[in-house]
Protein backbone atom coordinates (compact mmCIF):
# COMPACT_ATOMS: atom_id res chain seq x y z
CA UNK A 1 0.00 0.00 0.00
CA UNK A 2 1.59 3.47 -1.37
CA UNK A 3 1.21 6.13 1.23
CA UNK A 4 -0.55 8.35 -1.39
CA UNK A 5 -3.26 5.93 -1.00
CA UNK A 6 -3.57 6.02 3.14
CA UNK A 7 -6.19 7.94 4.71
CA UNK A 8 -5.28 11.69 5.10
CA UNK A 9 -5.24 11.52 8.62
CA UNK A 10 -1.94 8.75 8.90
CA UNK A 11 -0.42 11.77 5.56
CA UNK A 12 -0.41 14.20 7.94
CA UNK A 13 0.40 12.40 11.09
CA UNK A 14 3.82 10.54 9.00
CA UNK A 15 4.73 14.54 8.61
CA UNK A 16 3.86 16.13 11.93
CA UNK A 17 5.34 13.12 13.70
CA UNK A 18 8.69 12.79 12.45
CA UNK A 19 9.40 17.02 12.85
CA UNK A 20 7.80 16.37 16.95
CA UNK A 21 10.30 12.85 16.51
CA UNK A 22 13.06 14.91 15.43
CA UNK A 23 13.01 17.83 17.82
CA UNK A 24 12.23 15.29 20.67
CA UNK A 25 15.26 13.52 20.55
CA UNK A 26 17.67 16.64 20.28
CA UNK A 27 16.56 16.92 24.29
CA UNK A 28 15.40 13.48 25.46
CA UNK A 29 19.11 11.57 25.15
CA UNK A 30 20.73 14.13 27.04
CA UNK A 31 18.51 14.40 29.91
CA UNK A 32 20.68 11.89 32.10
CA UNK A 33 23.55 13.90 32.20
CA UNK A 34 21.69 17.14 32.42
CA UNK A 35 19.96 15.51 35.79
CA UNK A 36 22.94 13.81 37.24
CA UNK A 37 24.59 17.38 36.97
CA UNK A 38 21.92 18.88 38.68
CA UNK A 39 20.71 16.83 41.68
CA UNK A 40 23.95 14.42 41.73
CA UNK A 41 23.83 10.53 40.21
CA UNK A 42 21.85 8.85 43.04
CA UNK A 43 18.76 11.65 43.13
CA UNK A 44 19.31 11.48 39.49
CA UNK A 45 18.48 7.52 38.90
CA UNK A 46 15.70 8.24 41.32
CA UNK A 47 13.72 10.78 39.81
CA UNK A 48 14.35 8.80 36.66
CA UNK A 49 12.54 6.24 37.64
CA UNK A 50 9.60 8.12 39.43
CA UNK A 51 9.02 9.92 36.25
CA UNK A 52 8.80 6.38 34.25
CA UNK A 53 6.33 5.36 36.70
CA UNK A 54 4.09 8.34 35.86
CA UNK A 55 4.56 7.39 32.27
CA UNK A 56 3.77 3.64 32.77
CA UNK A 57 0.11 4.46 34.62
CA UNK A 58 -0.27 7.46 32.03
CA UNK A 59 0.48 4.56 29.28
CA UNK A 60 -2.79 2.95 31.39
CA UNK A 61 -4.67 5.50 30.79
CA UNK A 62 -3.98 6.45 27.58
CA UNK A 63 -5.36 3.62 26.06
CA UNK A 64 -8.24 3.38 28.33
CA UNK A 65 -8.83 7.15 26.91
CA UNK A 66 -8.74 6.67 23.35
CA UNK A 67 -11.38 4.15 23.11
CA UNK A 68 -13.43 6.08 25.36
CA UNK A 69 -13.00 9.75 24.33
CA UNK A 70 -11.73 9.07 20.85
CA UNK A 71 -7.59 8.90 18.81
CA UNK A 72 -7.91 12.40 17.67
CA UNK A 73 -8.55 13.74 20.67
CA UNK A 74 -6.17 12.44 22.43
CA UNK A 75 -3.80 12.90 20.20
CA UNK A 76 -4.56 16.57 19.86
CA UNK A 77 -4.46 16.56 24.02
CA UNK A 78 -1.60 14.80 24.86
CA UNK A 79 0.53 16.97 21.74
CA UNK A 80 -0.81 20.11 23.53
CA UNK A 81 0.02 18.75 26.52
CA UNK A 82 3.62 17.91 25.83
CA UNK A 83 4.05 21.61 24.24
CA UNK A 84 2.66 23.04 27.46
CA UNK A 85 5.30 20.58 29.64
CA UNK A 86 8.13 21.64 26.84
CA UNK A 87 6.96 25.59 27.64
CA UNK A 88 7.59 25.45 31.28
CA UNK A 89 10.79 23.09 30.71
CA UNK A 90 12.39 26.13 28.94
CA UNK A 91 11.25 28.46 31.33
CA UNK A 92 12.94 26.27 34.20
CA UNK A 93 16.19 26.79 31.67
CA UNK A 94 15.70 30.39 30.95
CA UNK A 95 17.18 33.89 31.63
CA UNK A 96 14.54 34.32 33.87
CA UNK A 97 14.99 31.11 36.27
CA UNK A 98 16.95 28.40 36.51
CA UNK A 99 15.06 25.65 38.37
CA UNK A 100 15.95 22.26 37.76
CA UNK A 101 13.03 21.24 40.58
CA UNK A 102 10.59 22.73 38.12
CA UNK A 103 12.52 21.20 34.94
CA UNK A 104 12.02 17.52 36.36
CA UNK A 105 8.29 18.35 37.03
CA UNK A 106 8.33 19.05 33.14
CA UNK A 107 10.15 16.75 32.01
CA UNK A 108 7.71 14.40 33.78
CA UNK A 109 4.89 15.83 32.02
CA UNK A 110 5.85 15.61 28.94
CA UNK A 111 6.60 12.24 29.45
CA UNK A 112 3.16 11.39 29.66
CA UNK A 113 2.43 13.05 27.61
CA UNK A 114 3.88 10.85 25.08
CA UNK A 115 2.57 8.01 26.71
CA UNK A 116 -1.19 9.59 26.30
CA UNK A 117 0.11 10.01 22.37
CA UNK A 118 1.24 6.24 21.80
CA UNK A 119 -1.74 4.24 22.24
CA UNK A 120 -4.00 6.41 20.50
CA UNK A 121 -1.82 6.50 17.45
CA UNK A 122 -1.39 2.88 17.07
CA UNK A 123 -5.01 2.38 17.47
CA UNK A 124 -6.08 5.13 14.62
CA UNK A 125 -3.49 3.30 12.40
CA UNK A 126 -5.37 -0.03 12.52
CA UNK A 127 -9.08 1.96 12.55
CA UNK A 128 -8.19 2.88 8.97
CA UNK A 129 -5.86 0.78 7.42
CA UNK A 130 -6.72 -2.82 6.37
CA UNK A 131 -5.29 -5.98 8.07
CA UNK A 132 -2.90 -6.96 5.06
CA UNK A 133 -1.12 -3.74 5.23
CA UNK A 134 -0.82 -2.91 8.38
CA UNK A 135 3.13 -4.02 9.04
CA UNK A 136 3.96 -2.06 6.41
CA UNK A 137 2.38 1.02 7.78
CA UNK A 138 3.63 0.64 11.31
CA UNK A 139 7.22 -0.12 9.64
CA UNK A 140 7.08 3.03 7.70
CA UNK A 141 6.40 5.07 10.46
CA UNK A 142 9.14 2.75 12.66
CA UNK A 143 11.62 4.00 9.76
CA UNK A 144 10.48 7.64 10.45
CA UNK A 145 11.32 7.63 13.51
CA UNK A 146 14.87 5.82 13.44
CA UNK A 147 15.42 8.58 10.98
CA UNK A 148 14.93 11.07 13.53
CA UNK A 149 16.69 9.06 16.10
CA UNK A 150 19.51 9.76 13.85
CA UNK A 151 19.38 13.18 12.98
CA UNK A 152 17.97 14.69 16.58
CA UNK A 153 20.80 13.69 18.50
CA UNK A 154 23.20 15.57 15.85
CA UNK A 155 21.88 18.91 16.40
CA UNK A 156 20.73 18.14 20.62
CA UNK A 157 24.75 17.30 21.35
CA UNK A 158 25.14 21.10 20.30
CA UNK A 159 21.86 22.59 20.89
CA UNK A 160 21.11 21.55 24.57
CA UNK A 161 24.36 22.31 26.16
CA UNK A 162 24.72 26.04 24.38
CA UNK A 163 20.93 26.90 23.33
CA UNK A 164 19.06 24.60 26.11
CA UNK A 165 16.44 27.57 26.29
CA UNK A 166 15.86 28.19 22.31
CA UNK A 167 16.34 24.47 21.64
CA UNK A 168 13.21 24.14 24.76
CA UNK A 169 11.26 26.80 23.13
CA UNK A 170 11.55 25.29 19.90
CA UNK A 171 10.19 21.43 20.72
CA UNK A 172 7.13 23.40 22.64
CA UNK A 173 5.61 25.12 19.43
CA UNK A 174 6.54 22.12 17.47
CA UNK A 175 4.58 20.00 19.62
CA UNK A 176 1.95 22.64 19.52
CA UNK A 177 1.98 22.97 16.44
CA UNK A 178 1.55 19.32 15.42
CA UNK A 179 -1.43 19.25 18.17
CA UNK A 180 -3.14 22.24 16.13
CA UNK A 181 -2.64 20.33 12.72
CA UNK A 182 -3.93 17.39 13.95
CA UNK A 183 -7.08 19.32 15.31
CA UNK A 184 -7.90 20.85 11.89
CA UNK A 185 -6.69 18.21 9.23
CA UNK A 186 -7.81 15.03 10.60
CA UNK A 187 -10.81 12.97 11.24
CA UNK A 188 -12.16 10.98 14.46
CA UNK A 189 -11.49 7.01 13.62
CA UNK A 190 -13.14 5.75 16.62
CA UNK A 191 -16.17 3.08 15.10
CA UNK A 192 -19.92 4.87 16.32
CA UNK A 193 -20.65 1.69 17.81
CA UNK A 194 -17.95 2.22 20.11
CA UNK A 195 -19.19 5.51 20.91
CA UNK A 196 -22.56 4.40 21.01
CA UNK A 197 -21.69 1.75 23.69
CA UNK A 198 -19.48 3.81 26.11
CA UNK A 199 -22.92 6.25 25.97
CA UNK A 200 -24.85 3.41 26.89
CA UNK A 201 -22.73 1.91 29.74
CA UNK A 202 -21.81 3.31 33.29
CA UNK A 203 -18.46 3.99 33.12
CA UNK A 204 -15.84 2.29 35.58
CA UNK A 205 -13.47 5.48 35.81
CA UNK A 206 -10.43 6.12 35.14
CA UNK A 207 -8.95 3.93 37.98
CA UNK A 208 -11.28 1.34 37.36
CA UNK A 209 -9.94 1.07 34.10
CA UNK A 210 -6.47 0.98 35.26
CA UNK A 211 -7.34 -2.12 37.77
CA UNK A 212 -8.98 -4.08 35.10
CA UNK A 213 -5.52 -3.77 32.95
CA UNK A 214 -2.91 -4.59 35.77
CA UNK A 215 -5.41 -7.41 36.81
CA UNK A 216 -5.11 -8.69 32.92
CA UNK A 217 -1.67 -8.50 33.71
CA UNK A 218 -2.01 -11.34 35.90
CA UNK A 219 -2.10 -13.95 32.87
CA UNK A 220 1.86 -14.41 33.17
CA UNK A 221 1.56 -16.15 36.47
CA UNK A 222 -0.26 -18.62 34.57
CA UNK A 223 2.09 -19.53 32.12
CA UNK A 224 5.41 -20.60 33.04
CA UNK A 225 7.41 -20.42 29.49
CA UNK A 226 5.62 -17.04 29.66
CA UNK A 227 6.61 -16.06 32.77
CA UNK A 228 10.30 -16.76 31.94
CA UNK A 229 9.36 -14.97 28.99
CA UNK A 230 8.86 -11.60 30.81
CA UNK A 231 11.18 -12.42 33.37
CA UNK A 232 14.20 -12.63 30.84
CA UNK A 233 13.30 -9.28 29.38
CA UNK A 234 12.83 -7.32 32.15
CA UNK A 235 16.66 -8.38 32.62
CA UNK A 236 17.59 -7.95 29.25
CA UNK A 237 15.93 -4.61 29.24
CA UNK A 238 18.22 -3.50 31.79
CA UNK A 239 20.89 -3.68 29.45
CA UNK A 240 19.72 -2.33 25.89
CA UNK A 241 17.47 0.96 28.13
CA UNK A 242 20.96 1.68 29.57
CA UNK A 243 21.03 3.87 25.60
CA UNK A 244 19.71 7.03 26.87
CA UNK A 245 21.39 6.46 30.64
CA UNK A 246 24.08 5.16 31.58
CA UNK A 247 26.34 5.74 28.51
CA UNK A 248 25.58 9.62 27.93
CA UNK A 249 26.89 10.26 31.63
CA UNK A 250 29.47 7.75 31.05
CA UNK A 251 31.02 9.22 27.70
CA UNK A 252 30.38 12.80 29.59
CA UNK A 253 33.01 11.35 32.05
CA UNK A 254 35.13 9.56 29.88
CA UNK A 255 35.82 12.04 27.14
CA UNK A 256 37.12 15.44 28.00
CA UNK A 257 38.10 16.37 24.28
CA UNK A 258 39.32 13.31 21.51
CA UNK A 259 40.81 13.95 18.16
CA UNK A 260 38.94 11.00 16.01
CA UNK A 261 40.11 11.90 12.76
CA UNK A 262 42.57 14.11 10.82
CA UNK A 263 42.22 15.23 7.21
CA UNK A 264 44.24 17.61 5.21
CA UNK A 265 45.91 19.19 8.12
CA UNK A 266 42.56 19.64 9.93
CA UNK A 267 41.54 17.70 13.19
CA UNK A 268 38.23 16.47 14.13
CA UNK A 269 37.55 16.37 17.40
CA UNK A 270 34.59 15.28 20.02
CA UNK A 271 33.62 15.67 23.68
CA UNK A 272 31.81 13.65 25.56
CA UNK A 273 28.21 15.11 24.89
CA UNK A 274 29.04 15.03 20.66
CA UNK A 275 30.07 11.53 20.85
CA UNK A 276 27.03 10.37 22.64
CA UNK A 277 25.22 12.30 19.92
CA UNK A 278 27.45 10.21 17.53
CA UNK A 279 26.92 6.93 19.01
CA UNK A 280 23.27 7.31 19.24
CA UNK A 281 22.79 8.70 15.21
CA UNK A 282 24.81 5.51 14.37
CA UNK A 283 22.73 3.25 16.36
CA UNK A 284 19.48 4.71 14.81
CA UNK A 285 21.27 4.86 11.05
CA UNK A 286 21.80 0.89 11.36
CA UNK A 287 18.44 0.69 12.79
CA UNK A 288 16.88 2.11 9.84
CA UNK A 289 19.54 0.54 7.11
CA UNK A 290 19.49 -2.88 8.55
CA UNK A 291 16.14 -3.78 10.41
CA UNK A 292 14.47 -6.01 7.28
CA UNK A 293 18.09 -7.13 6.41
CA UNK A 294 18.80 -9.05 9.59
CA UNK A 295 15.29 -9.69 10.40
CA UNK A 296 15.01 -11.96 7.37
CA UNK A 297 18.42 -13.72 8.33
CA UNK A 298 17.22 -14.10 11.61
CA UNK A 299 14.41 -15.89 10.45
CA UNK A 300 16.94 -18.75 9.00
CA UNK A 301 18.37 -20.22 12.86
CA UNK A 302 16.15 -21.74 15.39
CA UNK A 303 14.88 -19.18 17.66
CA UNK A 304 16.70 -20.06 20.66
CA UNK A 305 19.68 -19.27 19.50
CA UNK A 306 18.53 -16.23 17.68
CA UNK A 307 17.35 -15.01 21.72
CA UNK A 308 20.18 -16.49 23.22
CA UNK A 309 23.22 -14.47 21.30
CA UNK A 310 21.44 -11.10 20.99
CA UNK A 311 21.00 -11.81 24.96
CA UNK A 312 24.95 -13.09 25.01
CA UNK A 313 25.97 -9.96 22.49
CA UNK A 314 24.69 -7.32 24.64
CA UNK A 315 26.02 -8.30 27.43
CA UNK A 316 29.32 -8.46 25.29
CA UNK A 317 28.55 -4.72 24.50
CA UNK A 318 28.43 -3.56 28.28
CA UNK A 319 31.46 -5.33 28.97
CA UNK A 320 33.58 -3.28 25.73
CA UNK A 321 32.61 0.28 27.20
CA UNK A 322 34.48 0.45 30.18
CA UNK A 323 37.76 -0.66 28.99
CA UNK A 324 38.81 1.70 27.18
CA UNK A 325 38.23 5.53 26.46
CA UNK A 326 39.00 5.35 23.04
CA UNK A 327 36.02 6.88 21.03
CA UNK A 328 36.57 4.24 17.84
CA UNK A 329 36.08 1.26 20.50
CA UNK A 330 32.91 3.04 21.45
CA UNK A 331 31.41 2.74 18.02
CA UNK A 332 32.32 -0.98 17.70
CA UNK A 333 30.51 -1.54 21.51
CA UNK A 334 27.62 0.62 19.56
CA UNK A 335 27.86 -1.80 16.42
CA UNK A 336 27.38 -4.51 18.44
CA UNK A 337 24.90 -3.73 20.27
CA UNK A 338 22.90 -2.63 17.66
CA UNK A 339 23.23 -5.82 16.03
CA UNK A 340 22.34 -7.43 19.59
CA UNK A 341 19.28 -5.27 19.19
CA UNK A 342 18.40 -6.10 15.53
CA UNK A 343 18.67 -10.11 16.05
CA UNK A 344 15.02 -9.85 17.74
CA UNK A 345 13.08 -7.04 16.82
CA UNK A 346 11.55 -9.05 14.11
CA UNK A 347 11.21 -12.36 15.94
CA UNK A 348 9.35 -11.20 19.34
CA UNK A 349 6.24 -10.64 18.50
CA UNK A 350 5.60 -13.92 16.43
CA UNK A 351 6.74 -16.20 19.35
CA UNK A 352 4.56 -14.39 21.56
CA UNK A 353 2.27 -15.12 19.31
CA UNK A 354 3.33 -18.57 19.44
CA UNK A 355 2.84 -19.04 23.25
CA UNK A 356 -0.53 -17.30 23.20
CA UNK A 357 -3.92 -19.09 22.77
CA UNK A 358 -5.97 -17.54 19.99
CA UNK A 359 -8.54 -16.61 22.31
CA UNK A 360 -5.83 -14.61 24.93
CA UNK A 361 -3.72 -13.22 22.39
CA UNK A 362 -4.58 -9.98 23.33
CA UNK A 363 -4.07 -9.95 27.09
CA UNK A 364 -0.97 -11.76 26.00
CA UNK A 365 0.40 -8.93 23.78
CA UNK A 366 -0.45 -6.58 26.91
CA UNK A 367 1.44 -8.58 29.26
CA UNK A 368 4.52 -9.00 27.30
CA UNK A 369 4.75 -5.48 27.40
CA UNK A 370 5.59 -5.19 31.24
CA UNK A 371 9.14 -6.37 29.81
CA UNK A 372 9.88 -3.08 28.58
CA UNK A 373 7.16 -1.27 31.34
CA UNK A 374 9.26 -2.81 34.06
CA UNK A 375 12.17 -2.54 32.40
CA UNK A 376 11.98 1.22 32.00
CA UNK A 377 11.21 1.60 35.56
CA UNK A 378 14.52 -0.29 37.10
CA UNK A 379 16.89 0.81 34.07
CA UNK A 380 17.75 4.29 35.77
CA UNK A 381 18.71 2.56 39.40
CA UNK A 382 22.58 2.24 36.74
CA UNK A 383 23.41 5.87 37.48
CA UNK A 384 23.12 6.19 41.07
CA UNK A 385 24.92 2.36 41.16
CA UNK A 386 28.17 4.25 39.11
CA UNK A 387 28.33 6.68 42.63
CA UNK A 388 28.60 2.79 45.00
CA UNK A 389 30.72 1.03 42.43
CA UNK A 390 31.77 2.54 39.83
CA UNK A 391 31.27 2.47 35.89
CA UNK A 392 33.64 -0.67 35.85
CA UNK A 393 31.41 -2.73 38.17
CA UNK A 394 27.89 -1.23 36.39
CA UNK A 395 28.54 -2.50 33.34
CA UNK A 396 29.75 -5.93 34.53
CA UNK A 397 26.62 -6.05 36.30
CA UNK A 398 24.63 -5.31 33.28
CA UNK A 399 26.71 -7.69 31.29
CA UNK A 400 25.50 -10.08 34.15
CA UNK A 401 22.23 -9.16 33.58
CA UNK A 402 22.10 -9.82 29.62
CA UNK A 403 23.94 -13.16 30.34
CA UNK A 404 21.29 -14.16 32.85
CA UNK A 405 18.92 -13.63 30.54
CA UNK A 406 20.26 -15.23 27.57
CA UNK A 407 19.77 -18.47 29.95
CA UNK A 408 16.46 -17.86 31.35
CA UNK A 409 15.82 -17.51 27.34
CA UNK A 410 17.54 -20.69 26.07
CA UNK A 411 15.76 -23.01 29.03
CA UNK A 412 12.46 -21.39 27.98
CA UNK A 413 13.12 -22.75 24.77
CA UNK A 414 14.06 -26.30 25.68
CA UNK A 415 10.87 -26.42 27.66
CA UNK A 416 8.89 -25.18 24.84
CA UNK A 417 10.22 -27.44 22.19
CA UNK A 418 9.45 -30.39 24.70
CA UNK A 419 5.87 -29.23 25.41
CA UNK A 420 4.69 -26.82 22.92
CA UNK A 421 1.14 -26.69 24.02
CA UNK A 422 2.08 -25.96 27.60
CA UNK A 423 -1.22 -24.25 28.49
Amino acid sequence: MKIRDWNRNLKVRLVGEFFMNTSYWMVFPFLAIYFAEEFGKSTAGLLLVVSQVFSVAANLVGGYCADRFGRRTMLVVASIGQGFAFLLFAYANSPWLESPILGFIAFTIAGMGGSLYWPASQAMIADVIPEKYRSDVFAIFYTTLNIAVVVGPLFGAVLFFSYRFELLLIVAVISMILGTVLRLYTNETLPQSVIDKWQREESVGVLGAVGKQVKEYGVIFKDKLFLLFVIAGILGAQTFMQLDLLIPVFLKETIDEQTVAAFMGRELTVTGETSFGVLLSENGLLVALFTVIITRWMTRFREKWVFFMSAILYGVSMLIFPITSWFWMFVLAMAVFTFAELMVVGVQQSFISKLAPEEMRGQYFAAASLRYTIGRMIAPLSIPMTAWFGFGWTFTILALLAFASGVIYYWMFQLFEKQPSHL
